[in-house]
């Protein structure tokens, strides 16, 4: 049986992107810091008859994700695909908002390596087994600034845009090596209650998309617009 892995995991698109796979018969692993929280998702898929279990890590603690993946591995086998979407649903300790004339090393630091770092992290610790297997797909999400920033995002985005950047070189690398890799610009609102103007979308139609990469495999980069 497959495996997805989600770094990032929650009750919106995490659990969405669990769903879309978990019908399909894969197995989930839902990666994210709270494992009680985890658990209660795990048990939601569970009553749903997907077979899905939590693993806590946190993606600024690069340690602990590698763990996290490895212990994936030893009760599911082989991750096949991997889907990194970290956010901060919650306050992270240096984590602010800057316009691009306010960007610092300081506060452009944390989101390189909560965006950044943990993605290419994640990809190392599963990589090896993907490309000896000569099949997997790595799909990495970011906001739609990393295609069209936003100058109240002005660090953020410029982390998601390096992100961005390695990902769909990483694809150019593994070009005929089995493994496909992509990214997921979401340019929505995702929910209700978006700034006035701003499209919205639920987790549910922005989900199906992810498949669509990991199944047709014919586009390193999605933009999803509504």
């Amino acid at each position: 049986m497959s495996t997805i892995a989600i770094i990032g995991a929650g009750p919106g698109m995490g659990l969405a992107i669990a769903r879309t796979f978990g019908s399909r018969g894969f197995n989930v692993a839902l990666i994210s810091r709270s494992k009680d929280k985890l658990d209660a998702l795990a048990e939601q898929l569970g009553s749903e008859g997907i077979t899905a279990e939590g693993f806590a890590a946190d993606v600024m603690d690069r340690p602990s994700l590698t763990a996290a993946l490895d212990a994936v591995k030893a009760r599911f086998g082989n991750i096949d695909v991997l889907e990194y979407s970290p956010a901060p649903h919650s306050p992270v300790p240096g984590f602010t908002m800057a316009v691009p004339t306010e960007v610092t090393v300081e506060n452009l630091q944390p989101q390189i390596e909560y965006t950044f770092y943990g993605a290419v992290a994640a990809a190392h610790a599963v990589l090896p087994a993907m490309r000896e297997a000569g099949a997997g797909t790595l799909l990495f999400t970011t906001g739609g600034g990393s295609v069209n920033p936003n100058p109240m995002m002005g660090n953020v985005n410029a982390a998601a845009a390096a992100l961005r950047n390695w990902v769909i070189n990483l694809n150019k690398e593994l070009n005929g090596s089995g493994v496909h890799a992509a990214h997921v610009a979401i340019g929505v609102w995702i929910g209700e209650g978006g700034p006035e103007g701003i499209p919205t979308a639920t987790p549910e139609q922005i989900a199906p998309l992810y498949w669509d990469l990991h199944e047709n495999r014919d586009r390193a980069e999605a933009v999803f617009t509504g």
